[in-house]
């Protein structure tokens, strides 16, 4: 059964290796892509139900049993976001099929697909912090070719400055690794994690915890996020709903990770930082997305505020905000996706980006102007879509941990998203149509069903909290108890 567990990387890399070989048959490599991310959907929830029964659980390559060798480990928090990348992915496939072009689909569009979704899955499953870098940079690769795909003047612009930003970040990130095996002379993390408790968090130790705090910020989008909004908004709708549902994800996850299991001992440093720059990532969201009158730059600064809004949970680094944390990330990565969907279909249909260029769409296209709006409810949090739950709990964890001003924050950027979004909604839906019948184009039915998908997504996770509520409270319970991780990884 722990042979599972690799299998979420490995089968798509081998699909995506697979299908490179069929550029001229579209339909393999749209269906095999997409029948491979549900494959991976049925598999991570084996592992998941697995991980409740037997806890958590690892697999050692070739033999070479923990601290030595390299190794993958399912808990909850990994086998979540897993089974959450693989829908998401899958959806967002299925919305590319009809809307990415002939031209990029032969220019090897799926196979980078699964790459990124190698990667993604290897990030949150890897148990050595080398391996960490090594999918990342499988995802950054990938990621590299489908923000230039194409090749429109807009997108090599921004690509160069995507780029430029994470080949920075990468060398921090080797760098950082290199100082902390010349340290503790291991990459395993839960061994790393148990001699920085045996020897405590030195000085020397908490600037190398600074230096990957930097590194996964740059590639997160936490506070040094400059790079972001551009870079998200010039891609074709699914390559940018992927990259807003995915890519700052894992560099969150990373830093989870990295803060709750490895440099957790000196927090007035390290968490008070991770509060600042949480806090001021919000203010700076929050400014974007009152500032601009472009439909993807207000989606793309409403990334960043997610961003902030699940890192004040770390920051405050309490069960419960942990808790809240996790929900909120889960409901973010379905329902970003559902918003760059369906404000890549409003660009579709109207051949404009600007708010004031849109009007009265609702008329000729009702079920997606009540779709945006059920998406706007489930971003501000409003009971019982997906996001209340998480925004109820990390308000919890604040107030319990005497953290009002990131209290106030949190709070206040969700007000700035019910506004960002229904200047949107009341601007394009709202009013007289600009569209004549004569004018309209047809909305296919491929072309929004995705999005009915995620829709439905929002409100399942909605009312299916209590569901999935083991599973999370479970992966807050690792994440604030570093020794259950490391007991089951080094059981002697």
């Amino acid at each position: 059964m722990n042979n599972l567990i690799v299998l979420p990387m490995v089968l798509p890399l081998l699909t995506g290796v697979f299908i490179v070989f069929f550029k001229s048959y579209i339909q393999v490599q749209r269906w095999g892509t997409f029948i491979l991310l549900l494959v991976n959907v049925g598999i991570s929830v084996i592992i998941l139900r697995q991980i409740q029964i037997d806890g958590i659980i690892s697999i050692d390559f070739g033999g070479w049993a923990a601290p030595f060798g390299i190794l993958f480990v399912a808990d909850s928090f990994a086998a979540l976001l897993v089974l959450t990348t693989n829908i998401v992915s899958a959806i967002c496939v299925l919305y590319a099929m009809p809307t990415i072009g002939k031209r990029r689909e032969t220019f090897y569009f799926y196979p980078f697909v699964n790459f990124l979704v190698a990667g993604v899955n290897g990030s949150f499953l890897t148990g050595d912090i080398f391996n960490l870098f090594v999918t990342f940079e499988v995802m950054l690769l990938a990621s590299y070719a489908l923000i230039t795909l194409g090749g429109t003047r807009l997108q090599l612009k921004e690509s160069l400055k995507y780029i430029a930003i994470n080949v920075v970040s990468s060398s921090l990130f080797l760098i950082a690794i290199a100082y902390l095996y010349g340290t503790l002379g291991t990459l395993n993390m839960a061994h790393l994690s148990m001699r920085i408790a045996e020897s405590g968090q030195t000085p020397l130790l908490t600037v190398i915890s600074l230096l990957f705090l930097i590194v996964f910020s740059l590639k997160s989008g936490l506070l040094l996020y400059q790079w972001l909004p551009g870079s998200y908004s010039t891609p074709p709708t699914a390559i940018a709903a992927l990259f807003g549902a995915l890519l700052t994800k894992v560099g969150i996850y990373a830093l989870f990770r990295t803060f709750t299991l490895l440099f957790y001992h000196e927090q007035q440093i390290t968490h008070t930082l991770i509060a600042i720059m949480a806090g001021v990532t919000l203010i700076g969201g929050c400014i974007g997305a009152i500032a601009y009158n472009n439909i993807r730059q207000i989606v793309a600064y409403n990334v960043v505020i997610a961003v902030g809004f699940i890192l004040v949970g770390l920051a405050i680094m309490n069960t419960t905000a942990i808790e809240g944390a996790i929900y909120y990330l889960v409901h973010d990565m379905i329902v970003k996706a559902l918003l760059f969907l369906l404000a890549g279909t409003m660009i579709y249909l109207t051949k404009s980006e600007k708010l004031d260029e849109m009007s009265g769409l609702i008329r000729n296209y009702p079920s997606l102007g009540w779709m945006f709006f059920i998406t706007v409810l489930s971003l501000t949090g409003i009971p019982p879509l997906s996001g209340f739950i998480g925004k109820v709990l990390l308000g919890q964890g604040a107030i319990v941990a005497e953290s009002y001003i990131l209290l106030l924050l949190s709070f206040m950027s969700g007000f700035v998203v019910l506004y960002s979004l229904l200047r949107i909604f009341m601007s394009c839906f709202w009013g007289e149509t600009i569209i004549s019948e004569e004018e309209e184009t047809p909305l296919s039915k491929k072309v929004i069903f995705p999005s009915a998908i995620l829709v439905v997504l929002t409100f399942a996770l909605g009312f299916g909290a209590e569901s999935i509520a083991p599973y999370v409270q479970d992966a807050a319970y690792t994440l604030t108890n570093p020794s259950v991780y490391i007991n089951a990884i080094l059981p002697d």
